[in-house]
């Protein structure tokens, strides 16, 4: 059974109004004749035949149609050779093969020039030599091209492709989006047979070689001012693009007008909402036909990483649920949710549990489900977080997997068991050299565990020099010098990590804590609440703006922010701490002890180290001296001393708790920060 029962209220991808059509106005130029909206992409899906899965057009299929599956080469048993060989050298695997008994088809089909070519181009992408697969992807596409386009667009958004992993954004975006004839060529160009023929007669084996394609018309395209395309009237109806023939192409021109920061070309080429939600054949229920991930998920989830580029988070929020309930396995769009905070932990556990496991993945429903639910923040359901990391264990044998062993480490952080977690992010890092969700956790162990300062002293310097574009890097060294009381330098580094990585959560609360811990009460408040904008679903930033309120004696600030909070996350003993801590200053001390016996309840509940909550045992017993329970508060204080022998507070109020007499004029600890 899954962890949980999940709920059966589904997220429902919300409508969204008609788009205008794209051909409002008509001018010669490409700019103006042609509208980069997805509007007329859609009316032609709806208006085709979507019946077979390799439509380009159709949403819900991925990029596998368009990748070559299947290879060309004859597969031959090696020579046996005495010598000894290097274990590659016999190794006939091709990572293209389909699986299936597809031999006579091969023997059947005969292997032109451009087939071999797409083989050479594919191989060269797979052993990194860009290089060359570009060359030959230039040549297959001119003769596609020249041949007609329309038939088959996948040599130009492989060679598109070529120029996207080579950093090429704009050249590969200009292939994408210049136009190309897709009328059927006039004729074949005859050659001469003359001396002077470029292909001369061949003679023996020779003659089996192929000659190269005929040479082929195609209308040429004039060239306009500043080197634009301009499309004549007559020829508008056989010019198209590879982004209005293929979803995958739009999607890919996309990502390259995003990587050169065009945000409003990329707004206009995706649309501002998903442009296939209200056709009929889109939804969360609506399985990948290929096996792939759906490639309408992949623009969501582009679409949310250029609404947050845009400063819009709410947008951005959107489109990420709306990616993830399209295609559960489009984990990119996960991890913008969960890693960025953007929904309250009763929103992110409600709405992961509510996905369409079973109607998209069928076979692997479960098993996705419990992986996402162990990425989870473990505030609360600590029983079927628990029971989701056993399973994960024990059925699929992921004991040794860094996500699952993050997980551990997770929960043993949240529940202020800093040793025991450094121990499990030890051994992440012994499998794996950097795992971007352990850093932050390991690194803070570091923070928190003295003796462990000068370890992370090496670490950081390690990851500078292996990894110095790594924001997580520089973050590292920025809690060095704060675990060194260096906060000028500390906030530097801070800084620097939050513009490598803006949407980086740790660095924006250690940046803020800088000041706080230097005593810059009202920059840290500033700081907090910049950080609560950002990261509109964690509750911290607010509890954070609530205890600098209390070390300024904002009392309604800080009651407004600690309240916000709580109705974010009501499990967090922390914050119940806090909130405990506003209620004796209001003089309400019996709701004042109620809060510090739930918030240690909550501690108790999670495993956490005792140790951490020496303050709030001290927290109640003053409530107890208020209240006049005096032999409750001896014993809480004996309690703290249990905990931290050499409390100079628990001591002294231990000797005052004897006074039955004495009249109390001591505050309570305000704003203890266990964290």
């Amino acid at each position: 059974m899954p962890p949980s029962t999940p709920s059966t209220q589904q997220y429902a991808v919300p409508s969204m109004p008609h788009l205008s059509p794209a051909t409002s106005r008509h001018r010669s130029s490409i700019g103006s004749s042609f509208s980069f909206g997805p509007q007329h992409l859609v009316d032609s899906y709806l208006d085709g035949n979507t019946s077979t899965i390799s439509n380009p057009l159709d949403p819900n299929r991925s990029v596998l149609p368009a990748s070559p599956r299947s290879s060309p080469r004859r597969h031959r048993r090696a020579k046996e050779s005495m010598s000894r060989q290097h274990p590659l050298a016999n190794d006939t695997t091709d990572v293209f093969q389909e699986m299936g008994n597809d031999g006579d088809e091969e023997d059947e089909y005969e292997w032109g020039m451009v087939d071999r070519m797409r083989l050479w181009r594919h191989d060269a992408l797979m052993q990194h030599l860009y290089e060359t697969a570009a060359f030959w992807g230039d040549k297959i596409v001119s003769w596609t091209t020249a041949k007609r386009l329309g038939d088959d667009p996948n040599d130009a958004f492989w060679l598109a492709q070529t120029y996207f992993m080579t950093h090429q954004y704009s050249r590969a975006e200009r292939l994408l989006t210049r136009p190309f004839s897709t009328a059927p060529p006039k004729r074949p160009l005859s050659p001469a047979p003359a001396n002077g023929n470029l292909f001369l007669s061949a003679k023996g084996k020779e003659r089996e070689q192929d000659p190269p394609p005929p040479l082929t018309l195609s209308p040429r395209l004039p060239m306009g001012p500043g080197a634009m395309v301009e499309v004549p009237e007559d020829m508008q109806e056989r010019v198209s693009r590879l982004v209005d023939m293929s979803v995958a192409c739009r999607y890919l021109a996309a990502q390259c007008q995003i990587r050169q920061g065009n945000w409003a070309e990329a707004t206009e080429m995706l649309g501002e909402a998903n442009p296939f939600r209200d056709s009929g054949r889109s939804g969360p229920s609506i399985p990948n036909v290929d096996g792939g991930i759906k490639v309408e998920a992949s623009m969501c989830h582009l679409r949310g990483i250029l609404m947050l580029k845009l400063n819009r988070g709410d947008q951005a929020k959107e489109c990420f649920m709306e990616a993830l309930a399209l295609d559960v396995k489009c984990y990119d769009a996960f991890e913008q949710l969960v890693t960025g905070e953007m929904m309250t932990p009763d929103e992110e556990w409600e709405f992961v549990q509510g996905l369409a496991y079973k109607q998209q993945t069928p076979q692997d429903a479960e098993f996705v489900q419990l992986i996402y639910t162990c990425r989870l923040r473990k505030y609360k359901h600590a029983t079927e977080h628990t029971l989701a990391r056993q399973r994960l264990v024990d059925e699929y044998g992921l004991g040794d997997n860094p996500d699952v062993l993050c997980s551990f480490a997770d929960a043993l952080y949240a529940n202020f068991r800093w040793a025991d977690c450094f121990v499990i992010t030890s051994r992440i890092l012994g499998l794996v050299s950097i795992h971007n969700s352990t850093m932050p956790l390991h690194i803070a162990c570091m923070f928190h565990l003295s003796h462990l300062h000068s370890k992370l002293f090496i670490l950081a310097h390690e990851m500078i020099d292996q990894e110095p574009e790594n924001p997580m890097s520089w973050y590292a060294v920025g809690v060095w010098y704060l675990s060194g009381g260096k906060w000028t330098q500390a906030r530097q580094y801070f800084s620097k990590t939050s513009l490598m990585d803006p949407r980086f959560g740790p660095a924006w609360i250690a940046f803020a804590h800088t000041f706080a811990l230097e005593g810059e009460h009202d920059h840290a408040v500033t700081a907090y609440s910049t950080c609560a904008r950002m990261f509109t679903g964690s509750h911290l930033p607010l509890m954070f703006v609530g205890m600098e309120n209390i070390m300024l004696s904002n009392h309604v600030l800080a009651d407004e922010a600690l309240n916000a909070a709580n109705s974010m996350c009501d499990g967090d003993p922390l914050l119940v701490n806090e909130m405990g801590v506003m209620a004796y200053n209001h003089g309400e001390f019996q709701r004042a002890a109620d809060l510090f016996l739930k918030a240690l309840d909550l501690a108790q509940v999670t495993q956490s180290s005792q140790k951490a909550w020496a303050t709030t045992y001290l927290n109640l017993g003053t409530c107890y001296r208020k209240l006049r329970r005096l032999k409750e508060a001896k014993e809480t204080y004996q309690k703290v001393l249990e905990l931290d022998s050499r409390h100079s507070m628990a001591q002294h109020d231990d000797q005052k708790s004897r006074l039955p007499r004495w009249r109390d004029t001591n505050v309570c600890a305000e704003g203890s920060s266990v964290r």
